[in-house]
């Protein structure tokens, strides 16, 4: 019967039959892009603070110092393998690799989590230290001067301003993540492309399935980029803020005098 249908026909009559199916799996997708981007920032921030921890041959202890270049050792390391490995085959070896060599059975949705998380961790650990990097080195000094040490200075001033600086980076990150996620169907995750490839293998309507499919991904990869706008601009704050800022202050000098 679909067969006979035409393209039109046959899109109505999946989203009829298999709608809530293709939500459900449009939610999943959201889930793991949203929760593993959000754990995998935390572990870049970190990997990116650790990593431009400045030290001093002189003043440091060679224990600190050894200690320190061993941790940066192996955070660069890890980049490196995340970073440079396709993540359909860390999807693989973690799903089935760590049971098989060292015993360790994860579920699926901890796989896909902590697959999509050390992925994301790995990228976003170069841009937290390309934004720290970025930040004027006169910024740390000030901090310094005024009698922070290095974590208070990193926490209260350098911080913020590189989270400014590479939240376009982390929007980017998210959007990736909402497409890639797509991997996590070799470990059977049901997210939105295994829901396509489920329809598409029951009906034989693969272009159609991938015409709804493509669909709901760009609506939901667009909806994302316009949320993470608005929350640039929020951030950046009024643009008539340093005008507003004088004229309270000159109304307020005025009001003393008076």
């Amino acid at each position: 019967m679909i067969s006979e249908m035409n393209f039109f026909e046959r899109i109505i009559y999946i989203l009829q039959s298999y709608g809530m199916s293709y939500l459900a799996g449009a939610g999943t997708t959201l889930a793991i892009a949203i929760v593993a981007t959000i754990i995998g920032c935390l572990i870049g921030f970190a990997a990116g603070v650790v990593q431009t921890i400045p030290l001093n041959l002189d003043r440091d202890s060679k224990v600190k110092v050894f200690l320190i270049k061993a941790v940066q050792t192996f955070l660069h390391m890890y980049v490196e393998l995340f970073r440079g490995t396709p993540m359909i085959v860390q999807a693989v070896f973690i799903y089935y690799g760590l049971a098989q060599i060292w015993g360790i059975q994860l579920g699926m949705w901890q796989a896909a989590f902590l697959v999509v998380s050390v992925n994301t961790g790995a990228y976003m650990a170069e841009s937290v230290r390309g934004g720290i990097i970025s930040v004027d080195p006169g910024q740390m000094e000030g901090a310094k001067s005024i009698g922070m040490n290095h974590v208070q200075s990193m926490m209260n001033v350098i911080l913020p301003q590189a989270f400014r600086n590479i939240l376009p980076q982390i929007g980017n990150n998210l959007i990736i993540n909402i497409k890639d996620t797509s991997v996590l169907s070799v470990i059977s995750i049901v997210d939105l492309f295994f829901v396509h490839k489920s329809v598409s293998g029951a009906l034989y309507t693969y272009f159609e399935s991938a015409s709804i499919v493509m669909l709901i991904y760009l609506t939901m990869t667009v909806s994302v980029s316009r949320l993470l706008r608005l929350f640039e601009k929020y951030l950046d704050g009024s643009d008539n803020y340093e005008l507003a800022n004088h004229m309270d202050i000159g109304n307020q000098m005025n009001k003393k005098r008076l």
